[in-house]
């Protein structure tokens, strides 16, 4: 809990002087937004092999625990911001979600650059069945992301994303893996 006064001084006839005070006490926690930033966009396939059809409605939120946004130079290596997303596919392709970490570089007040690493789980062939979307060997993938960035606003930002999942040839099958482009408006807390 956090207590903050308030006082005012008073000046009362012949030269007596009077203090109120008022006290609020508010929660140690209740200026700390659960989550960092949260996006929203959308992203299509990029692959010229098993290209997917339709589009990807994308949404990722990031988590700040080790104060990432607030560290310099080396530190922000150490102190990642943690990212949970997801993809779902419009017109029956692969959808996923996924988690890892991810770094954020700025290159000027309102231009950033920002990479991530995780992994995803999702809904796809494993194996060339007939279907005309790539085949992904296994369920668990790693998944990459790289994104350019304007912030429009302190709290508004836009980015340009390109991700990729595969296995990485860790598993058995086959290894299309899935890489989408697209553009995410986020906000942040």
């Amino acid at each position: 809990m956090l207590m903050k006064s308030e006082c005012l001084h008073v000046l009362l006839s012949a030269g007596l002087a009077a203090t109120l005070c008022s006290t609020t006490i508010t929660p140690a926690n209740a200026q700390e937004p659960i989550f960092d930033e949260a996006r929203f966009g959308v992203l299509a396939s990029v692959d010229n092999g098993h290209h997917e059809d339709g589009v990807f409605a994308t949404g990722m939120i990031f988590f700040d625990p080790w104060g990432h946004d607030a560290a310099q130079g080396i530190d922000k290596l150490l102190r990642p911001r943690i990212h949970l997303g997801g993809s779902l596919s419009t017109a029956g392709e692969t959808s996923q979600v996924y988690a890892g970490f991810s770094w954020t570089a700025d290159l000027t007040d309102r231009l950033f650059l920002e990479v991530g690493v995780g992994g995803a789980v999702h809904d796809g062939d494993l194996d060339y069945d007939g279907g005309s979307g790539p085949a992904l060997g296994c369920r668990l993938l790693f998944h990459e992301y790289a994104a350019a960035g304007f912030r429009l606003t302190d709290n508004w930002r836009l980015t340009a994303q390109i991700e990729h999942s595969s296995h990485a040839e860790l598993c058995n099958g086959p290894n299309d893996g899935l890489s989408r482009a697209g553009v995410m408006l986020g906000y942040k807390f």
